[in-house]
């Protein structure tokens, strides 16, 4: 799911870091807005606000507005240094660092105390939009650019595209390509969906700290990743003694 990268890579395992990535970032979302009023996955209407602000000479919000964008954009720059750095010494752990490091932040940020949070709105959502940032181009990176998780603009046109075009391609080759994006598609967005539902429903009673459990999620995957890759490894260990 996570190991692999490019053209290793199967809809399965596609599917696989979709819904997992798509139902953390769609807690994130959720639990972000709801905790301190600001988009905290995605930075489109961030740059709106910084330039509706910027024209009305409100300087110090528009700043706040632009470090939004900066710890999205910081976000994905980390990640993508970090899986570059390491694609160059091994293809094996390319994505361990990126997603411990995302764990990490949503762990730090849903043991908080609720007054600092009060207290620094924009703190808070600089350091979920950092982890955004982080997830969203550690999944562009390993899928190739067929998967992303945090935010459901382009995922919506390009569904669009693929629903009109089956219309036209009704057979072959094409038609099953498509089928299986629009199964990808959809599967994002039932994931984000169901994250952010799951996470507006728990929020009355656990507020920010629903975070903890979208932490403990992207720890299961690499849990469930490296259990995958080891009992494959150890079927191909008994077949090489067994022809010898």
């Amino acid at each position: 799911m996570f190991r692999h990268k490019g053209k290793s890579r199967t809809l399965k395992h596609n599917i696989g870091i979709a819904a997992l990535l798509s139902f953390v970032a769609g807690t994130v979302n959720v639990v972000g807005f709801l905790s301190v009023q600001k988009l905290t996955t995605n930075v489109t209407g961030h740059f709106a606000f910084m330039v509706e602000e910027a024209v009305r000479t409100n300087w110090a919000q528009a700043v706040f507005y632009a470090m939004y964008i900066l710890s999205f954009f910081t976000g994905a720059f980390f990640s993508s240094f970090v899986v570059e750095t390491v694609h160059r010494l091994t293809d094996k752990h390319i994505f361990i660092i990126p997603v411990l490091s995302e764990a990490f932040i949503l762990l730090f940020a849903a043991f908080l105390d609720y007054d600092f949070i009060l207290a620094n709105p924009n703190f808070i959502a600089c350091t979920l939009l950092f982890a955004m940032g982080l997830q969203n181009a550690l999944v562009t990176s390993i899928s190739n650019s067929i998967v992303r998780t945090t935010h459901l603009t382009g995922l919506f046109t390009d569904l669009g595209i693929e629903l009109a075009q089956l219309f036209f391609y009704r057979t072959g080759p094409q038609k099953t390509k498509l089928l299986s994006s629009i199964r990808l598609r959809f599967t994002i967005i039932i994931a984000f969906f169901t994250g952010g539902v799951a996470a507006g429903a728990a929020y009355m009673n656990y507020q920010i700290r629903i975070l903890a459990v979208a932490a403990l999620i992207l720890l299961t995957g690499i849990v469930i990743d490296y259990f995958k890759v080891g009992v494959r490894l150890a079927r191909i260990e008994r077949g090489r003694h067994q022809k010898l």
